[in-house]
């Protein structure tokens, strides 16, 4: 029987991205070295994430995803086929807690607009066909404001910002569309910047826009891009402060953007980080309307293999229901375990261990 999405996000949810395995690294490097084609690369990530959709299912989990596996980052992919961006290699890599990444980014080269045949189409059309119906496939794409960070922007092509986020906005409006027309139900936006916003240690103030405009834009640019979505299209967004083998960018609590993009982003649930103390307390929660997002509480870590205490997990749970209803929380890994391909500091067993305890720790607090 086809499952339909009734109720996503689910008590048992994940962001995402999964550990690539050695199979899909060996195959992506023979590509780059012209040793097979891209048809053979193909098989391969088809292969690998039948394989992991298989295993999603095996644990529990209503609802899988292709691990990301066809990507390398897990925006700059989605964002580089726009009409209006390219990919580049800049002279410095994102800067991580002790450590610089690999080195590759975006740029605006002309007027954005939604490319019609960009390839995450057909790869959901080939993902929903793996799951044929045994679970709710779920498609992740970087969040519009991701079109925002530092170095994206072109005042060569766009005379201020507003003009620019104009145009991200019916770039998404239009990729909201094409992605429910090939079957999408349910939608992950992936938002580093939106988070970013809330650090009180990254100076916003003292660029040519304030903290507080840029906060009530990304609002603004949120919901623009939502304004047309089709009624039973779930959309979440995941707030996430880096990830980037097993390190991080930056900290700050929720209380800077809760009043504004907390309380009034028209999405069906908020996946947010609390897997350690740079997230801040569950205070923010509170500005949340009671019967609105569901908040999916990252309370697992991602970032290394070692197994939670059960009962505290439980007790926090019970200690975010303080500030929400339980009924409104739903529990995951705080970020996927391969933001990249180069993925965190932990083995597939590990990583598969992780989702199964999400999955019983779900099963024993809300049914």
């Amino acid at each position: 029987m086809t499952k339909t999405l009734t109720k996503a996000p689910f008590r048992a949810d994940h962001v995402g991205s999964l550990l690539r395995p050695d199979t899909l690294h060996k195959a992506r490097k023979d590509y780059k070295e012209g040793k097979i084609s891209a048809a053979d690369l193909r098989k391969v990530e088809n292969e690998e994430i039948k394989r992991v959709v298989d295993k999603q299912i095996e644990i529990g989990l209503e609802v899988v995803t292709d691990g990301e596996f066809r990507r390398t980052w897990f925006h700059l992919d989605f964002m580089e086929h726009l009409n209006g961006v390219e990919g580049y290699v800049p002279d410095q890599g994102y800067l991580f807690e002790g450590v610089e990444t690999e080195k590759y980014d975006v740029r605006n080269t002309g007027k954005i607009s939604f490319n019609k045949n960009h390839p995450f189409l057909q790869d959901f059309i080939k993902l929903n066909e793996i799951v044929d119906g045994r679970a709710i496939a779920k498609q992740t794409i970087p969040s519009p404001n991701q079109l925002f960070n530092k170095g994206i922007f072109n005042p060569e092509v766009y005379t201020d910002i507003e003009e620019y986020a104009n145009d991200i906005i019916q770039t998404y409006q239009d990729a909201i569309q094409a992605f429910y027309d090939v079957g999408v139900r349910y939608l992950q936006l992936d938002d580093v910047y939106i988070a970013g916003l809330s650090s009180p240690k990254i100076p916003f103030n003292d660029g040519s826009y304030s903290r507080d405009y840029l906060i009530d834009l990304a609002l603004r640019v949120a919901n623009g891009a939502l304004a047309n979505k089709p009624e039973d299209l779930i959309v979440t967004t995941h707030l996430c402060r880096g990830n980037y083998q097993s390190t991080w960018a930056f900290e700050g609590s929720y209380n800077l953007i809760a009043p504004t993009l907390l309380a009034k982003e028209n999405v069906d649930g908020f996946f947010l980080e609390y897997d350690d103390e740079r997230s801040g307390t569950f205070e923010p929660l509170q500005h949340i309307p009671e019967d609105g997002p569901r908040v999916v509480l990252g309370l697992i870590t991602s970032k290394n293999g070692e197994l939670e205490d059960k009962e505290s997990i439980k007790a926090r749970i019970n200690e975010a229901a303080t500030y929400i209803p339980l009924e409104q929380l739903c529990l995951s890994p705080q970020c996927g375990f391969a933001s990249t391909h180069h993925g965190n500091k932990l083995t597939e067993d590990e990583q598969w261990a992780k989702l199964k305890f999400v999955v019983d720790i779900a099963n024993e607090v809300w049914n």
